[in-house]
């Protein structure tokens, strides 16, 4: 059955209109799910940091951050503090930890936002340290996260020193030790898990009293894992888990289901999926270039359909006559290279009427029986799944949906998110929760 045209839904929403026929949609529903699945893949009793850094990924850092705060998230991961302000800004109350150092005139406004912060090694930790103690007026302290170094080589203060900056920060005068975290580097290669989980175990041995309780009696949280140290093999569950990719859909590449995993794995799916309508509709005669250089010459007469995507929205310009489209369930050539703001589908072969302005292609998605995933684009650039989707630029439309509707819409136009009324608990009004984003 053909899909209800977007103009349709959105107007059956309440929503406003697309002012550009290329969009994203976002299945909050699997959001939701995937969300579900890693619970079941954790088990009982470890919080859930979900990572929602570089715009979610991609696809909509605050309505993202909403849901999973609906639900039933336990905490937020960002990867700079401007990241964390949006999402304070928009509402968002769960607690959020920056993964990346911070300069230091920051640390007023994160001690003020309530968003906690990483320290690793150097002077840059030093003076954040400073600069809380300076802060400390009505006992509000900075909340801090001591990462340690277990093998990726990026970030955090080596396992042999770790004890001595844990009890720096424990006794720093307006601080609060809140976690203890490390990073995975090959999460898919076992052995290599295990390691680094062995040597953030023996960096915390020394310390398992202070570890367990910081200065000011709470619990300290120890985090290691990510999507393919939760989904894959060799990683403990420690206090708490920090799944990014896998919470929109994706599986990290290589990682293969650990013990009793399998069936958490087989219930992700892709959150976002990419649609165009195409602007332009030519019929060109044999010997007509497509696009620049021209690297594509038509060798028949054909039908080109130009739709407004290019890689000023993130669709990569290495997937230059290399990538395909569908339209009407049929998987088609995409031809020439990708342009600035186009890209042009071949669809002499499409059956039926020809081709025309009303229909739909996707891009990255599901149409009938055929779908086009991340993991297929990726390979073909020989890159990642996550440089297919967290580079789709803000000037895309984003529509979310949820229980087969349209609730949302973020616009370039707007700059912000408006959700029409829901019962699903996503939403309350479409103008009461319209925030920036």
């Amino acid at each position: 059955m053909p899909r209800t045209p977007i103009e349709a839904r959105l107007a059956e929403a309440g929503l406003p209109p697309l002012l550009r026929s290329a969009w994203l949609e976002i299945d909050l529903d699997a959001l939701t799910g995937n969300l579900a699945a890693l619970r079941e893949a954790t088990g009982e009793g470890v919080r859930v940091e979900a990572v929602v850094k570089a715009d979610a990924y991609g696809h909509g850092a605050v309505p993202v951050a909403r849901t999973l705060e609906s639900a039933g998230a336990d905490g937020l991961a960002v990867a700079t503090l401007d990241e964390a302000i949006e999402l304070r800004a928009a509402g968002i109350g769960l607690p959020i930890l920056v993964l990346y150092p911070i300069p230091v005139d920051g640390v007023g406004e994160a001690v003020a936002r309530g968003v906690a912060l990483t320290l690793g090694a150097g002077e840059p930790s030093a003076s954040i340290l400073a600069a809380a103690g300076d802060l400390v007026r009505d006992g509000s302290p900075l909340v801090v996260h001591v990462e340690i170094d277990t093998g990726l080589g990026r970030g955090g203060v080596a396992p042999e020193v770790a004890a001595d900056t844990i009890e720096r920060v424990r006794s720093a005068r307006g601080v609060r030790l809140a976690g203890v975290w490390s990073h995975l580097a090959a999460a898919e290669r076992p052995p290599s898990v295990r390691d680094q989980d062995a040597t953030f175990r023996a960096a915390l041995a020394p310390l398992a009293e202070a570890v367990a309780w910081g200065s000011d009696g709470r619990a300290v949280e120890r985090h290691l894992a990510g999507s393919g140290g939760i989904l894959g093999d060799g990683a403990s569950r420690w206090d708490a888990i920090r799944p990014g990719l896998s919470l929109y859909g994706l599986i990290p590449a290589g990682v293969d289901a650990g013990p009793g995993r399998d069936a958490a794995m087989a219930r992700i799916r892709p959150v976002l999926s990419l649609h165009a309508r195409p602007v332009r509709i030519a019929e060109l005669p044999p010997g007509h270039g497509v696009s620049y250089g021209p690297s594509f010459v038509t060798t028949r007469p054909s039908r080109i359909a130009t739709l407004p995507v290019g890689y000023g929205d993130g669709w990569h310009r290495f997937l230059s006559d290399r990538a395909f489209a569908l339209v009407r369930g049929v998987r088609v050539p995409l031809v020439g290279r990708v342009a600035m703001d186009a890209v042009m589908a071949d669809v002499t072969e499409v059956p039926g009427i020809p081709v025309h302005a009303g229909d739909e292609f996707v891009l990255i998605g599901a149409q009938g029986e055929e779908r086009i995933t991340a993991d297929e684009l990726a390979a073909v650039g020989g890159t990642i799944s996550h440089e297919v989707v967290t580079p789709m630029s803000r000037r895309l439309a984003r529509v979310y949906d949820a229980a087969g509707s349209a609730v949302a819409i973020r616009t370039l136009s707007a700059g912000r998110t408006e959700w029409r009324a829901s019962s699903s608990g996503m939403a309350t009004s479409a103008t009461s929760r319209s925030t920036p984003s």
